[in-house]
C-alpha cells in the first residue's frame, strides 16, 4: 500500500494546485510533499529511502542531505531544560497562579505568559537564540511546540499567543526558515496569517478528524503524526483519506528511534 499511495501522491502533486494556498515569504523553502515524512524529535536514527522530510529536537542534528525541521517549545519550558534556572533568571515571564508557577502536568513544562507586550518581548530573547541554533546547524524550518497553551490555560489568549508566534516567525523568516504552524485546528485563515505561518504539523488529525482544517489552509503543506496507542486503525483511515496528498507518518507515542516507524 505504501508504494501505490506514494506513487498517487506524485500524481496528485503534479496535478493539484494546492499548494498555491501558501504565500511564503522570500528566501523560505517548503518541504517535498511527495516524499515521506519521519518525527524523530524523541531521537534521531537513519530515515527510510523514501524519507525526505525530517522533524528533529533543536539539540540533535540535521539529517543530512534532506529537509530539516527543528522543534523547539516555543510556548512552555523545553522537557528536561533547567528548571532551576527558570524559576531563578524568568520566573516573571512564566504563568502563575496564587503565587505559584503553573505546570503542564503532562510534560512537567512551565508555561509562558504571553499576556503582554513587555513579556512576549523578553522571551523572545530567550527563544530566539533558539532559532539562531537552528539555523546554524543547517535546519530548514521551525517547529514551534504548544501554541494552543491557551486553549489549556484560561489565563492566555489566542490573540496574544499569536502576537508572540508573530514575533518568532518573523525573526526565523529573517533566517530563511519556514515556520510551522504546529496542531490548533481550530485557527483560521486570518489567524495563519496573523502567525505567520507557512505550514503545518499536525498529530492526531485523524483520531480527531481535525485533517480537513488544515489541508485547507495549507493545501498539501501538512505532515501528519499518527500514534500508535490509538490503534493502527485511524494511521489506515488517515492513509486512504489523504496518503495520496501529503506526508503521514505513524508513531509510537514517545517518537523513541526504535519505535514504530511507518509511512504512507
Amino acid at each position: 500500500m505504501a508504494h501505490y499511495m506514494r506513487g498517487l501522491r506524485f500524481l496528485f502533486i503534479a496535478v493539484s494546485a494546492l499548494s498555491s494556498v501558501n504565500a511564503i515569504p522570500n528566501g523560505i523553502t517548503l518541504f517535498d510533499p511527495a516524499g515521506d515524512f519521519d518525527y524523530q524529535i524523541g531521537g534521531s536514527f537513519t530515515p527510510a529511502s523514501s524519507v525526505t522530510t525530517v522533524s528533529r529536537d533543536k539539540d540533535d542534528s540535521p539529517a543530512p542531505g534532506l529537509y530539516n525541521i527543528c522543534y523547539i517549545n516555543a510556548f512552555q519550558s523545553q522537557d528536561g531544560d533547567d528548571k532551576t534556572w527558570w524559576e531563578q533568571n524568568a520566573a516573571n515571564l512564566l504563568l502563575q497562579k496564587n503565587g505559584k508557577l503553573v505546570i503542564d502536568p503532562d510534560w512537567d513544562e512551565y508555561i509562558f505568559n504571553t499576556t503582554t507586550a513587555a513579556n512576549r518581548n523578553a522571551l523572545a530573547v530567550i527563544v530566539e537564540p533558539w532559532i539562531d541554533e537552528c539555523a546554524s546547524k543547517g535546519f530548514n524550518a521551525i517547529e514551534p511546540d504548544n501554541l494552543d497553551t491557551y486553549t489549556r490555560f484560561s489565563q492566555l489568549t489566542k490573540a496574544d499567543n499569536l502576537a508572540f508566534a508573530r514575533i518568532l516567525s518573523d525573526y526565523a523568516h529573517s533566517k530563511n526558515l519556514a515556520f510551522a504552524q504546529k496542531n490548533t485546528a481550530e485557527l483560521q485563515a486570518a489567524d495563519k496569517t496573523t502567525g505567520g505561518f507557512d505550514f503545518a504539523i499536525a498529530e492526531e488529525c485523524a483520531v480527531y478528524n481535525e485533517c480537513s482544517a488544515y489541508t485547507a489552509l495549507y493545501g498539501n503543506h501538512v505532515l501528519e503524526i499518527e500514534y500508535s496507542d490509538n490503534g493502527i486503525d485511524y494511521f489506515n483511515q488517515a492513509c486512504a483519506a489523504l496518503g495520496a496528498q501529503i506526508p503521514i507518518n505513524y508513531r509510537n507515542r514517545n517518537v523513541t528511534p526504535k519505535g514504530v516507524d511507518m509511512h504512507c
